[in-house]
């Protein structure tokens, strides 16, 4: 799967406003040591940098393009290192010591098996640090859900529907309880954000340009380029009946993300 950190900039001031909200609920004054989990092209951990900028930094993600991305934004930066490297891998053999504050936007939805996963990050995280995270909860909206039933259905089901799977996000509550017993506190709310998106250059819907970024991601890797303008094709009929533009053009655009911010308890 191959991410484009142009397609997903596009909407650079819509993604960040959820990372700044995440960021300024983390309660610690000076960690000395952070990790971006799913750092993408870099813009939120420079914003990172600049607000702790005493902290070691490791921005870790899956994507060479991303990650060159982030290079790019953040060159000659002395206290921020890159990890290419799998998140769930990542989880599995984190650096020894503590973490004082592992921070992940709009990153761990793509990984399964939260129940887990959740306890096992926090497990990393320093005594009196901080696990922050934010995450989309939208899959029951239409963008979302047009996009699981084209890929399960007839003309794509045999390509596609095995990358069709349940909600990847829990409840608040689900990810209080599976964090308690590591906890000081819990911080646990839903938002969610109404994107007022203009018409886009080249006249495509402007949440199909949205997903491109995202979500439509995998399904289109996983097709040829003809099955490609099909699928776009099915998916932006779809999209444009559910996201009416306005005489102006714009498009309003509701999108619920989940937030937790924990902090650890003694060793």
């Amino acid at each position: 799967m191959t991410w484009d950190p142009g397609q997903y900039l596009k909407y650079a001031t819509e993604r960040l406003r959820p990372a700044l909200d995440l960021m300024a609920h983390v309660p610690l004054a000076q960690p000395r040591t952070i990790v971006d989990l799913g750092c993408g092209a870099g813009n939120v951990t420079r914003i990172l940098s600049e607000r702790w900028p005493a902290a070691q930094i490791t921005g870790v993600d899956n994507s060479p393009a991303m990650l060159a991305k982030a290079r790019a934004t953040l060159q000659g930066n002395p206290r921020v290192s890159w990890l290419e490297a799998d998140l769930a891998a990542w989880a599995e053999a984190p650096p020894s010591g503590g973490i004082d504050l592992v921070y992940s936007n709009a990153a761990l939805h793509w990984l399964p098996g939260h129940a887990a996963l959740f306890p096992r990050l926090f497990a990393t995280v320093a005594e009196n640090g901080v696990l922050a995270v934010q995450m989309p909860s939208n899959f029951d909206a239409p963008s979302h859900v047009a996009l699981a039933e084209i890929a399960a259905g007839p003309r794509f089901g045999s390509r596609l529907r095995a990358l069709v799977g349940p909600t990847p996000v829990a409840s608040a509550a689900q990810y209080f309880d599976w964090l308690a017993p590591l906890a000081q506190t819990i911080d646990a709310w839903t938002t969610e954000y109404l994107h007022v998106l203009p018409p886009t250059e080249d006249g495509e819907h402007p949440v199909v340009a949205w997903t491109r970024g995202t979500a439509l991601t995998p399904f289109l890797s996983a097709l040829d380029a003809g099955a490609q303008r099909a699928f776009v094709a099915e998916y932006a009929e779809r999209v444009a009946a559910a996201y009416p533009p306005r005489p102006d053009g714009r498009v309003l655009f509701a999108f619920r993300r989940l937030f937790v911010v924990a902090t650890r308890s003694k060793r």
